[in-house]
């Protein structure tokens, strides 16, 4: 009777054999339902997932959105050349933010002179809400552009699960279909800012992507929420074109392409982070970032990973790399005080020697802004120049909490 049961192939159907099966399938499904629930899964206060150890990533399918996580982003820079030689750079960024106790968003502070506190739409109270980023600097002329974009989830503004393809009005981020083209993990990105610059790319990783931190996981501070599955592209070959100022440019040049999960980023003690993918000219990487805290320390969950030629990650905690400033440039918009000309000093694996990188901006006035005031930060392209001064590298660097907590608020 009981082989019957397990293996209802081994006899004729009927009446009798169905109703026992599903019987025994219903109480499987209990015991399983009951056994998670004593297990349990560590979720926010808001009832989404934190990102666990030992992820088991699937890909194409994990480039895609992962509901069950509060915030998610795909973030895309590169350093670009056109027929000229002139230079150019861009940053895209794309937002899947979901609902906080019914809310996607608090109320955000604007602390420009004479701005009052900056309430947003009830409209865009949406869940989840799709946020986009999107900035262009003409190096040449010293001009930067950028552009942010609120929609709420629509045939308009989306991130599909299963594999990477999502939009936000015209601006949108795909990657190839495996089943059309024998393409590897080919992505193309279509962007513009205010309708002065747009830009048509292909990105091909030219080694293959990698999981920061544990296995993926990626510890943010000491809190078990602070956390995020990392995956990167820190090397992607650009080509495409470019129209700006009334000419059609075709371009080239070096990408980088980060994607988190998340449900919180920051700690309640954490004020803003210092981060830097750096791609360097003997073909490695180098990511950190440092979380500040309200002391002004840097906290001990700060990080710095390099990347070898061949992908293989090596990382370095907090006390065994600095990073100080040699400047310091006030936003004539925010008001925002940003240290520039970063200095890291580090321990170069290859030359088992200090070495000391200087990332220098190629315009001081890189701050993503918005006009309605609601998010600000400085996210800029840099040479990185060796301790004689020697460009031995390019950069992209991103700089929050210097302005206000606005970005902070939506990310912790």
């Amino acid at each position: 009777m009981i082989s019957e049961v397990l293996n209802p192939f081994s006899v004729k159907p009927g009446p009798g054999i169905c109703f026992r099966y599903l019987t025994l399938c219903f109480g499987f499904i209990i015991l399983l339902s009951s056994r998670a629930e004593e297990v349990g899964i560590l979720r926010t206060k808001d009832g989404y997932a934190v990102p666990q150890p030992n992820p088991h990533f699937r890909f194409p399918r994990d480039h895609g959105s992962h509901p069950d996580y509060r915030i998610e982003w795909w973030y895309v820079t590169g350093h670009l050349h056109d027929e000229t030689s002139a230079r150019y750079g861009f940053q895209s960024t794309f937002f899947r933010v979901a609902s906080r106790n019914g809310k996607t968003f608090d109320t955000l502070p604007d602390q420009r002179e004479g701005s009052p506190i900056l309430k947003v739409n009830p409209l865009f109270q949406g869940n989840p809400v799709y946020m986009a980023h999107m900035a262009f600097v003409d190096i040449e002329n010293g001009r930067y552009l950028s552009e942010q974009r609120f929609n709420r989830k629509g045939w308009d503004a989306y991130s599909e699960t299963g594999r990477l393809k999502m939009r936000n009005g015209n601006w949108s981020l795909v990657g190839a279909d495996p089943a059309v083209e024998q393409s590897g993990e080919l992505m193309y990105l279509k962007g513009s800012v205010l309708g002065e610059v747009s830009f048509q790319l292909k990105m091909n990783p030219m080694k293959s992507k990698v999981l920061f931190g544990e296995n993926g996981l990626s510890r943010k501070g000491a809190d078990p929420t602070a956390c995020s599955y990392y995956i990167t592209f820190p090397r992607l070959a650009l080509e495409g074109s470019l129209k700006y100022r009334g000419r059609s440019l075709k371009v080239n040049g070096l990408g980088w392409m980060d994607h988190e999960i998340s449900s919180s980023q920051l700690t309640e003690e954490q004020v803003g982070w210092d981060w830097a993918g750096i791609q360097l000219n003997d073909g490695r990487e180098i990511m950190f970032y440092i979380m500040r805290t309200k002391s002004g320390n840097a906290d001990p969950f700060s990080s710095l990973t390099w990347v070898n030629e061949d992908g293989e990650l090596v990382e370095v905690p907090i006390g065994k790399f600095s990073l100080s400033h040699r400047r310091i440039w006030e936003s004539p918009e925010t008001g925002g005080k940003y240290p520039l000309d970063l200095v890291l000093k580090i321990l170069d694996p290859n030359l088992a020697r200090q070495i000391e990188l200087h990332l220098k901006p190629l315009v001081d006035n890189q701050e993503m802004t918005s006009r309605s005031g609601s998010i600000h930060y400085w996210e800029g392209a840099c040479d990185v120049l060796d301790s004689v001064g020697v460009s031995i590298g390019s950069a992209y660097v991103e700089l929050t909490g210097y302005s206000d907590d606005s970005l902070n608020l939506i990310l912790r």
